[in-house]
C-alpha cells in the first residue's frame, strides 16, 4: 500500500500536530460501530507502532498499519486537504473512502 500526501495536507497536519508527529498510523477504527466491518478511517500520531505493524509507503511522514486493516484500501490512496470544510480527505481513483478523515493525537 502507498499513501500520496498532498502539500497542503502536510501543511495542515504539521500546523495542527506540529513537526514532531512523524509517526502514523492508519487505522479501521470500529469501536463503537457495532461491526467490524463498518468501521471508519483514521489517523493517530503515535510514539511507537505496534509488533505486528507493517510499514506503508508514504511521501511525507512513516505511517504503519495493523496489516488485517489494509484489506479495507486499495493499494494506492491520497490524502489531501479541503480548506471549504477545514477537513482532510482519503480517496483513491476508485472512491472516496471519507471527506472528514480523522487525525488524532494518541502520543503521550
Amino acid at each position: 500500500m502507498n499513501i500520496q500526501w498532498s502539500d497542503q495536507a502536510l501543511v495542515e497536519m504539521k500546523s495542527k500536530f506540529g513537526n514532531e508527529a512523524t509517526l502514523w498510523r492508519l487505522v479501521y477504527d470500529s469501536e463503537g460501530c457495532g461491526c467490524s466491518v463498518d468501521g471508519v478511517p483514521t489517523l493517530w500520531a503515535v510514539n511507537a507502532t505496534e509488533p505486528t505493524d507493517v510499514q506503508i509507503g508514504s511521501n511525507a511522514v512513516q505511517v504503519w498499519s495493523d496489516p488485517r486493516h489494509l484489506i479495507f484500501f486499495e493499494d494506492h490512496v491520497r490524502i489531501s486537504y479541503l480548506p471549504e470544510h477545514r477537513s482532510f480527505k482519503l480517496s483513491s481513483d476508485g472512491q472516496t473512502y471519507t471527506n472528514r478523515l480523522k487525525l488524532q493525537d494518541r502520543r503521550d
